[in-house]
This record gives structure tokens, C-alpha cells and sequence, in this order.
């Protein structure tokens, strides 16, 4: 298991970049993290993330998303979970989970949790597994783009993570 601290007033970015077990701990006022990770599986890989992000202490921050694009036979599955404990009131928590499936093979799950123990905080999550639509590979080959071209800007753009 990675663990991860983020200290009092401390702002930290972390990049997760393989399958395996993550633990960010926000452990004083003031603690930011953003937690990004983007996954490309193709044949057989299984790529499998279990993260989670507690908050020890009031006034702290977590925005985390997780993408993935699954071809072939590969499969992708995101756990997150987020905690926050007791008298840590005025947190923010965020998890998103998204992954694209391009083979009627691929798998994907995606499995968001909230563990809220105490009142005053704003924490959510979302998820999602779908497709590529077909209106926006529709649009960009009736630009003169070639369907497969088209699927790789797609697939790109879905998972490029802005680092802030």
C-alpha cells in the first residue's frame, strides 16, 4: 500500500500512475490534496486502483478523479472511498470515476464509497462507464477525420488530466 500524508496548510498533488492500494491521510486544518490518475488497459491488462482518502482534521480538502479507457479483453476497476472522521466539520471531498469501455469485451467497474462521521461538510461522488458516443466520432469524421484517428483524440482528451 502507497500512503500518502498531507500536513497542516499543506497543498499536494498526487499522480497515480499503476494498479495497487493508495491511502491519502489529511491530517492537519488547512490539508489539500489533488489525487489524479488516468489509465490506458488494452488485451488482456487488468488494472485495479483502491483508494482512500480520509480527513483527520477540520478544514480540509480532497479532490480526486480517476479515467480509464478500456480495448480488448482488458479490464479496469476504480474502489474509492472517502472518510471523514469526527469532528473534522468545514471538509471538502470530492471523487470522480470515469472509464471509457471500447470493446464489447472490455470490463469495468467502478465502486465510490462516502463514510461521513460528523455534520458541516461537503462531500460527493460520481461515476460513470459508457461508451464513445457516436455523434462526436460522427463530427469529427466529417471533418475528413478517419474513425480510428477520431477514437484516438477522443481517447486522449479523455485522458489528459490538467495538473493544477
Amino acid at each position: 500500500m502507497q500512503k500518502y500524508t498531507v500536513k497542516k496548510d499543506e497543498k499536494k498533488i498526487i499522480q497515480i500512475k499503476e494498479s495497487g492500494d493508495y491511502l491519502v491521510e489529511l491530517n492537519g486544518q488547512g490539508a489539500q490534496a489533488e489525487i489524479l490518475g488516468s489509465f490506458l488497459a488494452e488485451n488482456s491488462e487488468k488494472i485495479n486502483i483502491n483508494i482512500t482518502i480520509i480527513h483527520k482534521a477540520k478544514n480540509t480538502l480532497a479532490n480526486t478523479t480517476l479515467r480509464g479507457v478500456a480495448r480488448d479483453k482488458s479490464s479496469i476497476r476504480f474502489f474509492g472511498k472517502i472518510i471523514i472522521e469526527e469532528n473534522c466539520g468545514l471538509s471538502n471531498s470530492f471523487l470522480t470515476e470515469r472509464v471509457l469501455l471500447l470493446s464489447d469485451k472490455a470490463r469495468a467497474e467502478t465502486v465510490p464509497e462516502l463514510e461521513i462521521l460528523t455534520d458541516d461538510v461537503k462531500c460527493s461522488h460520481a461515476a460513470s462507464i459508457s461508451k464513445i458516443p457516436e455523434s462526436q466520432l460522427f463530427y469529427l469524421q466529417s471533418r475528413g477525420i478517419s474513425k480510428k484517428q477520431a477514437e484516438d483524440l477522443i481517447i486522449d482528451g479523455f485522458l489528459d488530466l490538467p495538473m493544477l
